[in-house]
């Protein structure tokens, strides 16, 4: 409109100028049109760059991950406006609709040792209080993310699974860190991916063979880690790879043919122990190098119309015969090497090299015979190495042409020989070893008692088993409990059992005075043992079905349940009631002592400032995930229905939850008989598992709003948890000691997977590895609004 005006009295001024004028103005006209697509671009760039919140507060949880590199010192708040930060050669983010869609971060800690057992290097990882999982669990609140880039960052341990929640990945880098362990199988669903770079790590489980599902990747490198085991066939199903580049690790076996990679143009496979003859490779590869193996056999003929090679390097293996001449004449090859085989025979006068070869090395094989004209044309342009051989030219640095000389019937002689000699050998070894074998079971025969063993028992008692859906075998073999066990087993006392006489002792013979409660499992007791322990003793009334014996074996395997966040069984004690070994009249489960209250009391009872904050309750929470998501998986089967209860939640000293009277199910007389039925085990088995899923989320519930609230679970209850997303349904549902205390985000986050876990179809239930990637989710969002509060 101003352009118009000024146009428009000058217009009035001078109108004997009036062509010239309306000229000018059709100029200026068009200069507004051309200016005004650029201002609503401008405004469109400026508007759809403002990130996210959530986005920023992600951006410094990671940050804080990293333990404040120098390279992100720019990233110091919320004020930031990370979508305008300049890229550098270190840093590089790039935001697309109000998200972060590229990440790159180069750090100054490449990897400069030879060898990673997995614990802390200073100055060169991350310091011990670095956790990959919940580093990968804040990553994945990135949902746009289609770049990351985190170089010589010093991250260590093993990379979790939970990276399959980038599902929008396209280009991922974790090159020159400190990952160890075996490659997630869990990468194979993210199907976007196109370019996987996994280079100077620690990886040293077998070669992953999971590839066929990535129909969209184009660049694969893992070079330089400890994978073991056979190629990955799956391989040859990716037909849009360009780039395989898995160097210095520990493959072994077959190289199978690389035909239908009709795309791939760079292969390299050197420094393994590859020993196959060499496969049919595709025509359009540009790079090959499969020096430092152990290939034999001789170089196919069909190297030799490899028209796009430009660099072959097949030096340092076991390949013998004459290479083909063709290789040497190929239209784009500049670098060919050859050099520490077993190559012989002569190389035609006649050969002919092409005209952008630069380098050339046979020397160390068997070559004989003349050097061809076109290898020893002196030039700046091209080196030739050929020393080490038995050629006629250039003595000082031949051998002698004897020794290229193969003697093909003397080394067939000596190789039957020597396989007569290891036949003989193998034979009396195995006539040692069964001649050992028969002595041992004369003498156990003779020697060893007759009766009846523990596992004949069980095996007989697989109709009583079935009621838990424990079999005998299970109960008889501790490889079933995983890892995870002995981890949680570490600093804790070891179970033992206890005499009728030591749990009387301790009781005061079951004093009125020292009972704690009653549930529906028994009567508890406080007691005190004779070195002063005070302990918790639960009174179980023991199914009929169970003899001593079988019993026993159950308890053991309670007895294995260590972990952290699990109060600790101490002990037991088996009351037959002096009748005979198979009938049981109660049992004694001995704990640890928890003084310190339950959950439960902390969430409404204010005494002396108890009440629990939100960030309290959220390391409750994370605690007791731990715990039953360790019953689920760290024994097989796993522990399930484990009585989840605010009420079986105990804190000790120092806060530390500590769930109780869970795996209760296999010794209980109650839990046994509900097994009972036509439902089979696996399906009893998912409707536990879905129990306690459900019964956490009201622990959840319970966390979020009081227990007068949370205690009625009917449908009028249900109907208002719809609403606690709004304002309006928090202030009316949600305790107010969490609204006063909380993040916004935290807490939007913990109430959506408590919606989860008390929907109505338990199908739609989340498992307790996702309640759990929650819940510290929400704790990290939590703990960093409470530092910057702080500063």
């Amino acid at each position: 409109m101003l352009i118009d005006f000024m146009l428009a009295s000058r217009y009035s001024k001078s109108s004997s100028s009036s062509v010239y004028i309306k000229e000018e103005i059709l100029f200026m006209g068009y200069c507004s049109w051309l200016l005004l697509p650029c201002f609503i671009w401008s405004s469109l760039i400026l508007g759809s760059h403002q990130l996210q919140p959530s986005q920023t507060q992600v951006l410094l949880q990671l940050r804080k991950h990293l333990e404040y590199p120098n390279q992100l010192e720019i990233w110091k708040d919320h004020s930031v406006d990370f979508c305008f930060i300049s890229s550098t050669a270190q840093v590089n983010v790039t935001c697309q609709d109000n998200f972060v869609t590229e990440l790159r971060i180069r750090g100054d800690k490449p990897a400069k040792i030879d060898n990673f057992v997995g614990f802390v290097i200073p100055n060169q990882t991350l310091s011990e209080n670095f956790s990959m999982d919940s580093f990968v669990v804040t990553l994945a609140r990135l949902t746009s993310l289609r770049v990351l880039s985190l170089v010589s960052l010093g991250i260590w341990g093993p990379l979790p699974d939970k990276i399959h929640r980038l599902s929008s990945l396209e280009y991922l880098d974790l090159s020159s860190n400190y990952l160890s362990g075996s490659v997630p199988p869990k990468i194979s669903t993210m199907v976007k991916l196109q370019t996987l770079i996994l280079d100077d790590n620690f990886f040293n489980d077998t070669v992953p063979n999971w590839f066929a599902s990535l129909s969209n990747l184009t660049i694969l490198r893992m070079r330089n880690n400890q994978l073991k085991g056979p190629f990955p066939t799956s391989l040859q199903r990716v037909t849009t790879l360009t780039d395989v580049v898995l160097s210095s690790n520990e493959i072994s076996g077959n190289l199978p043919s690389l035909d239908s990679l009709s795309n791939l143009h760079l292969l390299d496979l050197s420094g393994n122990n590859l020993d196959s003859n060499l496969p049919s490779m595709p025509k359009g590869l540009v790079s090959i190098s499969l020096s430092n193996n152990s290939f034999s056999g001789e170089i196919p003929h069909p190297y030799g119309q490899l028209s796009q090679l430009q660099h072959l390097d097949m030096s340092f293996n076991k390949l013998s015969g004459r290479p083909p001449a063709t290789i040497f004449s190929l239209p784009n090859i500049s670098f060919l090497n050859l050099t520490s085989n077993m190559l012989s025979g002569s190389l035609p006068d006649h050969l002919s090299c092409g005209r952008k070869l630069q380098f050339v090395d046979i020397s160390n094989n068997s070559f004989t015979g003349g050097l061809p004209q076109c290898l020893r044309l002196e030039s700046d342009d091209r080196v030739v190495k050929f020393g080490g051989n038995c050629l006629s030219i250039d003595l000082h640095h031949q051998r002698t042409e004897s020794s290229c000389m193969a003697m093909p019937v003397k080394e067939k002689q000596s190789g039957v020989k020597n396989i007569g000699r290891l036949v003989g050998v193998t034979i009396g070894i195995l006539m040692v070893l069964v001649l050992l074998a028969f002595g041992f079971l004369v003498l156990c025969r003779r020697y060893c008692p007759r009766g009846t063993s523990e596992q004949h028992l069980l095996h007989k008692a697989v109709q009583e088993n079935s009621a838990t859906g424990l079999s005998s075998e299970i109960l008889t073999n501790a490889r079933f409990i995983s890892q995870a066990a002995k981890l949680g087993s570490q600093g804790l006392p070891m179970c033992r059992s206890f005499t009728l006489r030591e749990i009387k002792a301790a009781t005061r013979n079951f004093d009125q005075s020292t009972i704690l409660g009653e549930g529906s499992y028994g009567k508890l007791y406080k007691g005190r043992l004779e070195d002063g322990t005070q302990v918790a003793i639960r009174c179980l009334s023991s199914s009929n079905k169970y003899t001593i014996r079988n019993l026993k074996l159950r308890l053991d395997l309670l007895a294995k349940l260590r972990h952290p966040h699990l109060v600790c069984l101490l002990g037991h004690c088996i009351d037959s009631g002096g009748q005979d070994d198979y009938k049981v009249n109660r049992i004694f489960l001995v704990f640890e002592y928890i003084s310190n209250g339950n959950f439960r009391t902390r969430l409404y009872e204010d005494n002396s400032g108890k009440l629990l904050n939100w960030s309290e309750r959220l390391t409750v929470l994370i605690g007791v995930a731990k715990a039953v998501h360790f019953l689920h998986t760290g024994v097989i089967p796993g522990f399930f229905n484990n009585q989840l209860k605010t009420n079986n939640i105990l804190l000790n000293e120092y806060g530390i939850a500590k769930l109780s009277d869970y795996g209760s199910s296999i010794i209980s007389e109650e839990l046994a008989n509900s097994g009972e039925g036509g439902e089979g085990f696996k399906s009893r088995q998912m409707t536990r598992l879905e129990d306690d899923v459900y019964s956490f989320g009201f622990i959840l519930l319970e966390s979020l709003v009081g227990p007068s609230v949370s205690g009625r679970r009917d449908k009028l209850l249900l109907d208002e948890l719809a609403s606690l997303n709004s304002p309006d349904g928090h202030r009316k549902l949600v305790n107010p000691i969490v609204l006063a205390t909380c993040f916004q985000e935290s807490l939007s986050t913990v109430i959506s997977i408590t919606n989860k876990c008390i929907c109505s179809e338990s199908w739609s239930r989340p498992s307790f590895e996702d309640i759990l990637w929650n819940l510290q989710y929400a704790a990290q969002i939590q703990a960093t609004a409470d530092d910057s509060i702080r500063e």
